[in-house]
């Protein structure tokens, strides 16, 4: 019997997101519908983002799945010293949207990207959280993003803390691998 899983990708380190959108490539793959909801996120030069327009222009084949991105970050925002009210709502305008898109999708896969840092900064509290997950469909929900609580991590079926273990001195930015 399938019932909700929850995988929580946390950490410091480089490739939460990463390890997440693997996990979609791998379900459409299967032919599963995805949803992919980014939290504080507003750049649509990502590959990520950019790959949705891709997707739908792929002939199709049998049992091919839905790849639908959405973002919920205010444009320009930069740093967490800068929250506004603004966050706040478009945070709780992602779990609506995510409710009623799931609901029409009826995906395998939900990525809630950087909803951990949402909490964190108390844009979305842990009980807005629970009651959000017991309205969705039977899916496998990842959640990412640095600062995960440990009621978020106790809540979560599989954990997986992300540490940088070697980093070089000046900051790399690669298009179509950090972005």
């Amino acid at each position: 019997m399938f019932s909700l899983k929850i995988y929580l990708f946390s950490g410091n380190g480089a490739g939460k997101t990463t390890n997440a959108l693997g996990l979609a490539l791998r379900s459409l793959g299967h032919g599963h519908n995805v949803l992919v909801i980014q939290f504080l996120k507003w750049y649509k030069e990502t590959g990520e983002y950019k790959f949705m327009e891709k997707w739908r222009v792929i002939p199709s084949y049998p049992k091919r799945g839905k790849y639908i991105i959405k973002q919920y970050g205010r444009q320009g925002w930069i740093g967490l010293n800068n929250l506004t009210e603004e966050d706040k709502e478009l945070c709780h305008k992602a779990l609506d949207d995510t409710i009623s898109i799931a609901g029409l999708l009826l995906p395998k896969l939900i990525i809630l990207d950087e909803i951990n840092l949402a909490i964190h900064c108390k844009l979305l509290t842990i009980d807005e959280i629970k009651l959000f997950l017991k309205k969705l469909p039977e899916c496998n929900v990842v959640m990412t993003g640095r600062y995960a609580s440990e009621e978020l991590i106790n809540l979560a079926d599989f954990v997986n803390i992300i540490t940088d273990t070697k980093f070089p001195e000046e900051s790399v930015c690669e298009e179509g691998i950090q972005y």
